[in-house]
């Protein structure tokens, strides 16, 4: 069931990766993962066309296959901190999100590092709550794969909990407001801290005040019944996967919405922002040929082996990509945490038989296949066909905006800015200046849940 809201406007945020087989990363457009000028370009672009945030993923690990660190990771990714906070100097209103996992990390130093980006940020600082339960990634860490898959969750609402108590611990008048008062803070200014729970146990004195937000947007992306249930007990917003289909997406709202009120939280305190990627051609008989072009940039023959590598479980890269799938069945083999469920849960020996039957129907070769099989996703149109499809995905409300992952690094999103924002604006479905200095502010979110008012909804003891 639709819900109408026939004034909403489109949120945008860019989600940069890192490096990623969605990133047609062999073109010659496609520039640097890790120099700070593409982070300029991308940032400053994104602030040019209003969006509301700048959305870094993290890797902790660099993924692998086989035993063998996978070529097109070994990128990395910087520190996600580090880098807004260096954007945030060259940028005055678009929203700072980093991803910060919640298993590896501790509550008193990542909410410092938090508070302090939204400090310097004047605002604008967003955090996405990830959490991580296999060793593999743990290796990398003193504990190890140390969490069991059902506590991942219970170590992170007891993250944010103890994180927003945290923040909370400077009074709102803290802070001299002259020259003349007798000191720079009053008496009280900070309160101090101690809690111990199943995973914590924190003595603190909070080292710096709230910033003009109050606390940082806290973002999360699990789509599990159990994620579900998180992201309505203690986010502000959602990164979800349905930025594709429209009742999909619609359906994931009205089951968030409901959470939400089950969660004693009005059923529209949470924003949705999808993941999804947009292609834009100016004309409609050149849509289908933008597309196919950004496919085949994104499954290079190495992307391909490597992914059809996932379904027959080894190594294929003596294989010839614009050559036939393999001529002998796949070993039934576990796929590796370190790269993903690329056979969606089938059995390989009969995914194998569907896609030797697709590729002898249809003539294709091994990359053929895979691109042929991999689902598609987001949008492709011309600037006007799309607006009208993201105007009616928010004002149906299957979704708040969306969470744009570029195609080409960095500039990817110089056509949505240039071509997109103005049809939307023309719709009057996206704004025209911003509005507010903060990321809370620019997404309409209410005060944290903390720090609401008697009467407002309270449920930062619930997780």
């Amino acid at each position: 069931m639709s819900v109408p809201r026939p004034n909403a406007h489109v949120h945008f945020g860019v989600f940069f990766q890192g490096v990623n087989h969605t990133t047609v990363w062999s073109d010659p457009a496609s520039g640097s993962q890790i120099d700070f000028e593409t982070f300029r370009h991308m940032i400053s672009t994104a602030e040019k066309g209003l969006f509301d945030a700048f959305f870094l993923g993290e890797g902790l690990r660099l993924r692998e296959q086989q035993g063998k660190i996978l070529d097109l990771d070994i990128a990395g990714r910087p520190d996600a901190i580090a880098q807004l906070s260096a954007l945030a100097g060259i940028t005055s209103h678009i929203g700072l999100v980093a991803t910060q996992n919640t298993t590896y990390n501790e509550p008193g130093d990542l909410a410092r590092r938090l508070a302090g980006l939204d400090i310097l940020s004047g605002g604008r600082a967003g955090w996405n709550a990830v959490t991580t339960d296999n060793a593999w990634t743990g290796e990398n860490f003193r504990r190890g794969g140390f969490l069991d898959h059902e506590l991942r969750y219970e170590r992170a609402g007891q993250f944010i909990r103890t994180a927003r108590a945290i923040w909370d611990g400077w009074s709102d008048d803290a802070l001299a407001t002259s020259s003349g008062a007798a000191s720079w803070s009053t008496d009280d200014a900070v309160q101090h801290l101690s809690r111990s729970s199943s995973q914590f146990d924190v003595d603190i004195d909070s080292t710096l005040p709230r910033s003009a937000q109050g606390h940082p947007v806290i973002f999360q992306a699990g789509d599990s019944p159990t994620g579900r249930d998180f992201a309505a007990a203690n986010a502000d917003v959602i990164f979800s996967r349905h930025g594709t289909h429209f009742e999909e997406a619609l359906t994931f709202a009205n089951d968030i919405r409901a959470r939400l009120r089950a969660a004693g939280r009005p059923d529209d305190d949470i924003k949705i922002l999808p993941g999804t990627q947009i292609v834009l051609a100016e004309n409609a008989a050149e849509v289908e040929e933008k597309e196919r072009w950004v496919r085949e940039g994104q499954f290079t023959g190495q992307t391909a082996l490597s992914l059809v590598g996932l379904v027959w479980g080894r190594d294929l890269s003596d294989l010839d990509p614009d050559g036939p799938l393999p001529a002998d069945d796949p070993v039934p083999a576990p796929i590796s945490v370190t790269r993903g469920a690329f056979r969606d849960g089938k059995d390989p020996i009969q995914l194998a038989r569907e896609w030797r039957a697709l590729a002898e129907a249809k003539n294709l070769s091994l990359r053929e296949v895979a691109i042929e099989t991999s689902q598609r996703s987001g949008f492709a149109g011309t600037p006007g066909q799309v607006a009208d499809e993201l105007t009616k995905w928010v004002r149906e409300g299957a979704t708040d905006g969306f969470n744009i992952s570029p195609y080409i690094v960095p500039g990817g999103l110089d056509e949505i800015v240039e071509w997109l924002v103005p049809e939307l604006q023309e719709r009057g479905a996206y704004r025209t200046e911003y509005t507010s200095d903060t990321l809370r502010g620019h997404l309409g979110l209410r005060e944290p849940l903390t720090r609401r008012k008697s009467g407002e909804t309270d449920i930062s003891a619930a997780g």
